[in-house]
């Protein structure tokens, strides 16, 4: 299985993104797909997900209510729209797939079997 992330660039604060997650090499609607982000210094954090058996989702905190996380399984592709990007969204941003599971274990990064290269979003004026 290989994940393809995309999207990343330079942006000012207040600006959109929109992230995609291309997966291949097996059936990507069988699969739940997270978005996880690192930046400089810190863990790798969660940011959010959806499952494949009812396209329910999550976020963390940080994400609610700028975020939206969507899925494309005729083209293999998971979308991670950011609206109101602040400084602090700087990070690399991963994608990430596992086996269909619950929502509740769906932040728990030890839990995704596959993961994309990653995508470096910067936030700055």
């Amino acid at each position: 299985v290989q994940l393809q992330a995309s999207g990343g660039g330079l942006v000012q604060p207040g600006d959109s993104l929109r992230l995609s997650c291309t997966i291949s090499g097996r059936t990507f609607s069988s699969l739940d797909v997270g978005w996880f982000r690192q930046a400089p210094q810190k863990e790798r954090e969660f940011v959010a997900a959806v499952r494949w058996t009812d396209r329910s989702t999550a976020f963390s905190d940080a994400a609610r209510g700028r975020f939206t996380i969507s899925r494309d399984n005729a083209r293999n592709t998971t979308y991670l729209q950011m609206n109101s990007l602040k400084p602090e969204d700087t990070a690399i941003y991963y994608c990430a797939a596992r086996n269909r599971g619950t929502l509740s274990s769906i932040r728990d990064n030890t839990r995704y079997t596959y993961w994309g290269q990653g995508t470096l979003v910067t936030v700055s004026s």
